[in-house]
């Protein structure tokens, strides 16, 4: 296609110009647009490969790509330049896009579809995540692929109360919101957010409002659609008459099997509440045994067998909404707004900072709290932020926690999105630099998973930060929620304390946290077309009841934090000194702070404003390296009193280092109340004298006196002179000779 065939399509919103562009760029795709918002500009591609066989999953790809020219930067490593592994925050933007797209597939698609973002301009004002959700919306509208959209997304901050529609990074910054919405028109179908203890009814106002502005984007999209949009492919239909007759056959085999399972179901499945992970695959492994003795029974071949057990999963998922629907009952007994069993520990770990076990059912996370230097921030380096952070979570999931075996190679995607989520639910509540200087690490292993591990992230980092001493504002818990519904009936029924088994489709994972006054966090992914904004509402009610009973029980262990840090953690004293006097701290090449860390073992920090921070382990080391900064930094007064050292002999008097770096002269008829023939015959090189601060000069010049640093002196008419009045009997450096001829 020409650049004369290309397009353009532009609505206002928000204030800015809303730009999508087709026809141009990435022609080769299945559909691909430009988004543009201000001056930050994507472009999203979607394409869709061959069917895979064997999967027994749906093969979509999301990938957000940031690209560091966009933003006129060039890395910062001294060694790679090129753009290498995704950022967290690439991720984070992957992961936002993929969960508001991907409920709009049809789940037993096999073909391999491709949905990527790549990042040409960014304007340092317009997060690039929300233009690049409604690009990939618009090329995977535009495009052949099998996808029941369009849908819209919105940022929505909150500046002195006001709701504002796509605030920049200056907005989000002065606000207490950062709420993502991706859905249609009156239906949610993702959210995320970040949010400084706003009440359910606020959060729930901002949903409601986000949705509202759909409207536009939406009609835009349709727009493009109408203009250049592919008939889409259907690649659930045979392509052949023998893979039509083949399928039908297999239909059969599926109704013959939901027939058996549903007079089976109540006897071998849900006949007793299934408590735990190991009592749901018990169940569901007798329930294969059972289907395929009966298919064995009817001369269903060992192949076709293999192929309607595929189906038990579906079967167990659709009968547990219907419990939830029908029956107002679960598959682990439990009511539909009951929490499972709580258990909390602190100080599980000797010898770390802090430490707290949190358990909710079979999920299972120790949590550890890590507190260093305010030298051991993190930097970051990415296309949108070049900064430091103080806090950050990290969380690890290994295999054994849902008892499997698989090869550990890093935190993935999932990892990083769930840690980043608990270490927004506690951002919040973590005190300032100048309240608690420290850097914090928090680190979650999940030792067990049946239900929202990164809630119980969450709750563990709240047991481990009060254990350590921090002191947070106010303890956070987190909850999931979930949601039964039959869509095309409108039913919607809300269920608290979300586990796997209740995770299927036509359902919702709806994570909340929050402190006793509102939320601090939330994120929201379904599996339905969208959730009513009445759901949401409900969905927060049970939210707030279920945070409240947490933080009872969390609170009956800790109820406050630590009012000291752990024996193990390390010190931090500040000074505040005169930023001129920074240098004097650090010295030429870094040589007097280097010296001062290697004698004392501590850290030190200097803030830009004149704070400088000190962390030891020891208290002997920090008493040395705090008194050595202090003279340093000592303006030197008259009437002073120090024991220095003497550095230099001359005719006139000595030189004697008071404060490091910093000399002043004892003029010879100030080394004794009598008259001194030579200097030698009171002091010499290396011996330490205590002496007065009795004059500085116009020049700045020190001048001391031991005799005057005797308590039992009495001061002389001589003394009251100035050091220019006196007649010394030698030469000051640079100055003319005074002393008498001999």
């Amino acid at each position: 296609m020409s650049k004369s065939q290309s397009k353009e399509f532009s609505i206002e919103w928000g204030g800015r110009k809303l730009t999508i562009g087709v026809g141009l760029l990435a022609q080769q795709a299945n559909g691909s647009c430009t988004i543009r918002y201000g001056d930050t500009m994507a472009l999203c591609a979607a394409t869709m490969g061959n069917e895979r066989e064997g999967l027994d999953f749906f093969p979509l790809h999301v990938d957000f790509e940031e690209r560091m020219y966009a933003a006129g930067r060039i890395k910062g490593s001294r060694f790679i330049k090129r753009e290498g592994r995704p950022t967290d925050e690439a991720i984070l933007s992957g992961r936002l896009i993929d969960r508001a797209v991907r409920p709009l597939f049809q789940s037993n698609i096999r073909n391999e579809i491709s949905v990527v973002t790549t990042v040409f301009s960014h304007d340092h004002e317009n997060d690039a995540d929300v233009p690049g959700l409604i690009g990939s919306a618009c090329a995977l509208a535009i495009s052949d692929i099998p996808w029941d959209g369009p849908i819209a997304a919105a940022r929505i901050g909150r500046v002195d109360g006001e709701l504002v529609l796509n605030p920049t990074y200056d907005q989000i910054l002065k606000g207490d919101l950062d709420l993502v919405v991706a859905g249609v028109e009156g239906k949610t179908i993702m959210l995320e957010a970040g949010a400084n203890e706003l009440t359910s009814e606020e959060m729930t106002d901002a949903i409601a409002w986000a949705l509202e502005q759909f409207a536009p984007v939406i009609d835009l999209i349709k727009q493009v659609q109408k203009a250049v949009g592919k008939t889409k492919i259907d690649v659930l239909a045979p392509k052949t008459e023998g893979e039509k007759i083949e399928r039908e056959e297999l239909e059969k085999l599926f109704e013959l099997s939901r027939e058996f399972m549903k007079t089976r179901q109540v006897t071998t499945l849900f006949a007793n509440p299934l408590k735990s992970k190991a009592d749901r695959k018990s169940a569901v492994t007798k329930l294969k045994i059972e289907l395929d003795e009966y298919l064995t029974e009817q001369e269903i071949s060992k192949e076709n067998r293999r192929k309607a057990l595929d189906i038990i999963d579906e079967f167990v998922d659709s009968e547990i909404t219907r419990m939830i629907l029908e029956e107002d009952r679960r598959a682990d007994g439990r009511a539909l707004d009951e929490v499972r069993e709580l258990v909390e520990m602190v100080g599980v770990l000797p010898r770390t900072h802090g430490s707290g076990l949190f358990q909710r059912g079979a999920t299972q996370v120790l949590s550890s709290v890590t507190l260093g230097s305010p030298g051991m921030e993190q930097t970051l380096d990415t296309m949108e932020y070049q900064g430091k952070k103080r806090f950050f979570h990290h969380y690890n999931f290994p295999s054994y926690s849902v008892g499997e075996t698989r090869p550990n190679r890093g935190p993935g995607r999932r990892e990083i999105g769930h840690g980043a989520l608990a270490e927004r639910a506690i951002q919040p509540v973590i005190p300032g630099r100048e309240e608690f200087p420290y850097t914090i690490r928090v680190v979650s292993e999940v030792l067990g998973s049946n239900g929202s591990s990164s809630m119980g992230a969450t709750c563990g980092s709240t047991l481990a930060l009060m254990d350590a001493g921090v002191p947070i504002k106010a303890p956070v818990a987190g909850i999931a929620m979930g949601v039964a519904s039959d869509e095309k009936a409108g039913k919607f029924k809300v269920i608290t304390d979300l586990q796997d088994l209740e995770d299927g489709n036509g359902g919702m994972d709806f994570k909340v946290t929050g402190t006793r006054k509102g939320v601090t966090s939330l994120q929201m992914d379904t599996k339905t077309h969208g959730i009513p904004i009445q759901t949401v509402k409900e969905a927060f009610a049970g939210a707030q009841k279920a945070i409240n009973k947490i933080l009872d029980e969390i609170e009956s262990v800790i109820a406050a934090p630590r009012a000291e840090l752990s024996e193990w953690a390390p010190r931090i004293e500040s000074i505040k000194i005169d930023p001129d006097k920074i240098r004097d701290v650090i010295g030429p090449g870094g040589k007097i702070i280097n010296e001062i860390i290697d004698a004392c073992n501590v850290q030190i920090d200097i803030e830009d404003d004149g704070l400088v921070n000190i962390t030891a382990l020891e208290s002997e080391g920090m008493q040395r390296a705090m008194e050595w900064v202090k003279k340093l930094t000592h303006e030197i007064e008259a009437g002073e009193i120090y024991t220095g050292k003497v550095t230099r002999i001359m005719d006139f008097g000595a030189f004697v280092e008071i404060l490091p770096n910093k000399e002043g002269l004892v003029h010879i008829s100030e080394l004794a109340p009598h008259r001194v023939e030579k200097v030698t015959d009171i002091v010499n090189i290396g011996d330490e004298v205590k002496v007065k601060v009795y004059e500085i000069d116009s020049m700045g010049r020190v001048n001391l006196s031991v005799k005057r640093a005797d308590p039992d002196y009495k001061p002389t008419e001589q003394d009251s002179r100035p050091m220019r009045d006196k007649k010394p009997s030698g030469r000051r450096p640079g100055g003319r000779f005074n002393g008498p001829r001999r």
